[in-house]
């Protein structure tokens, strides 16, 4: 499903809610929690996982203390010599 789908707004207490598509939750991957923004004056929706969140900092202590080099290197083999072709 894409494209544009009209709605309109739902009473919520004192708030008001719109009716997200079950295809789009689906493909964007919106579980229970989302952050909400206003960009250029339009309400953006995301998923509120971050699967990735704190590799960045992991990496930088990884490389502070020594530990990102590779683990070794691979051997070499007759295929590389005689087959491989650039």
């Amino acid at each position: 499903m894409s494209g544009v789908v009209k709605s309109h707004l739902v009473q919520i207490g004192n708030s008001r809610g719109v009716r997200i598509p079950k295809v789009w939750l689906e493909q964007l991957h919106l579980d229970e929690d989302v952050e909400m923004s206003v960009e250029a004056n339009q309400l953006v929706i995301r998923s509120a996982s971050h699967p990735r969140q704190g590799w960045e900092d992991q990496f930088c202590a990884m490389h502070q203390r020594g530990d990102d080099r590779p683990v070794g290197e691979f051997p070499r083999s007759t295929w590389d010599d005689q087959e491989w072709e650039w």
